[in-house]
């Protein structure tokens, strides 16, 4: 898969390929990244890619023509079918079901905002889709689009140790994760849960189920509601639900 990421900053960018999971797709050859930054399609002896906003106010907005020739290298430099995505507090929350999609794409090109905004009619003329990462406002979009990076190459075949690693992870079935544990068996007077000891590999995924239904109940009511659960998961978050409360 081949990212590019539109930035002003691209050594920021840059610290997603160095560590973890993503340092060692792009060592496997399994994910590239490059990187355009507006400042280098400019031609101002300034470099200027930002000026005054129409309508007064405060800050300065992203230039139209070095954003624009910037995607148009990222174009360049990526498969047909690539979309450009803009990290913006005005976009639809990003979420695994959109890490999933992009995952299965030959590439995608991020453009990090910065500044008050970016000029409007690069947004409706270049850019696909819009995304956030939630309601709230970082100073740009370059950490947004490391969280997609990190996010979309986890899910890439062959990236992690084990394929269940990324079948498991949290929101992959739409539910958050369930509780884990490792050695030792006891820490402070708190044990393992008995059922992770059995050996039963049908009681223990049946567990964990349970666990992660009853989490999202209780933490993402929201993911529940979203389940339509039939008479087998009720029973099992009604169990989860009753054990709770009478601890």
């Amino acid at each position: 898969m081949r990212m590019q990421i539109v930035t002003l900053f691209p050594e920021m960018v840059n610290a997603v390929a160095e560590y973890g999971v993503v340092g060692r797709a792009i060592e496997r050859n399994i994910v590239s990244l490059g990187y355009q930054d507006p400042r280098d399609h400019t031609a101002d002896v300034h470099r200027t890619v930002d000026d005054r906003p129409y309508g007064g106010g405060p800050g300065m907005v992203m230039k139209f023509e070095p954003a624009r020739a910037a995607i148009n290298a990222a174009r360049a430099a990526t498969p047909e079918g690539s979309p450009v995505v803009c990290l913006t507090p005005q976009g639809k929350v990003f979420d695994q079901n959109t890490a999933k999609r992009y995952a299965a794409m030959p590439g995608i090109i991020l453009l990090a905002g910065r500044y008050e905004g970016i000029d409007e009619r690069l947004l409706q003329t270049d850019v696909d889709e819009e995304l956030s990462l939630g309601d709230f406002v970082l100073s740009g979009g370059e950490i947004a689009a490391m969280a997609v990076i990190d996010a979309v190459v986890r899910l890439l075949p062959g990236v992690l140790g084990a394929r269940e690693s990324a079948e498991q992870d949290s929101f992959m079935d739409g539910l958050l994760d369930h509780p884990h544990y490792t050695r030792p068996e006891e820490i402070e007077g708190q044990r393992v849960p008995e059922v992770l000891l059995s050996g039963d590999h049908a009681r223990i995924a049946k567990w964990r189920y349970q666990q992660a239904l009853g989490r999202s109940f209780l933490r993402r009511p929201d993911l529940v509601e979203k389940l339509e659960l039939n008479d087998e998961q009720q029973a099992l978050l009604d169990e989860y639900l009753t054990e709770h409360e009478s601890r």
